[in-house]
């Protein structure tokens, strides 16, 4: 498979279902603001290999990799959100995604100080990798709210529940990722 195509050269791009859009749609949007929390995923991931194995259940980078995986199945539903033909099914993310992304919040959140007052994006660069991360999928998350109210036919709902989550989980394991490395986190005090 050759990586130039030039179908793109005039500003526009297939998507799932042979459907053809506008760079700059909505759906094309969303696709690449998923593909942006993914890639921060990747840092990440490069990060936390240059530090000491994680005593949790399942490892960060376990983790991590599993919802890389899971970000490709959302971004392929989204990329088939205007998809006419039936037979144009990707992969579904379902509720039991939902509650894995609970376990694991429950999981990274019982290792870290409870929090008692908003802290500043920082840390490690595996904590700051992931608090990018995170406000990124929060923009993916935005985007894909305007999608459906956009009026898509294809039922996106699991898939905005599962950024909204996923969303959180980057919060907890930024502050874990700074825990176990011993960077201290700074909290928040208004300027006055």
């Amino acid at each position: 498979m050759k990586i130039y195509t030039r179908n793109g050269d005039k500003g526009e791009t297939g998507l799932l279902g042979a459907v053809r859009v506008p760079k700059s749609h909505l759906v094309v949007e969303v696709c690449g603001s998923v593909d942006e929390t993914n890639c921060h995923l990747g840092c990440a991931i490069a990060h936390w290999r240059e530090q000491p194995e994680s005593k949790t259940e399942l490892g960060p980078i376990e983790v991590l990799t599993r919802i890389q995986m899971e970000l490709f199945d959302l971004g392929s539903r989204v990329a088939a959100a205007l998809a006419t033909d039936p037979k144009t099914n990707p992969a579904e993310l379902n509720q039991e995604n939902i509650l894995q992304l609970e376990r694991w919040i429950d999981q990274f959140d019982a290792t870290v100080p409870p929090l008692q007052t908003f802290i500043l994006p920082s840390g490690s660069h595996t904590g700051c990798q992931l608090h990018l991360a995170r406000t990124v999928c929060r923009r993916s998350e935005r985007r894909l709210v305007e999608l459906l109210d956009a009026g898509v036919d294809r039922d996106l709902s699991i898939d905005l529940v599962y950024l909204n989550r996923l969303s959180d989980l980057l919060f907890v394991m930024a502050r874990f990722a700074n825990h176990e490395s011993g960077c201290s986190e700074t909290p928040w005090t208004a300027s006055r």
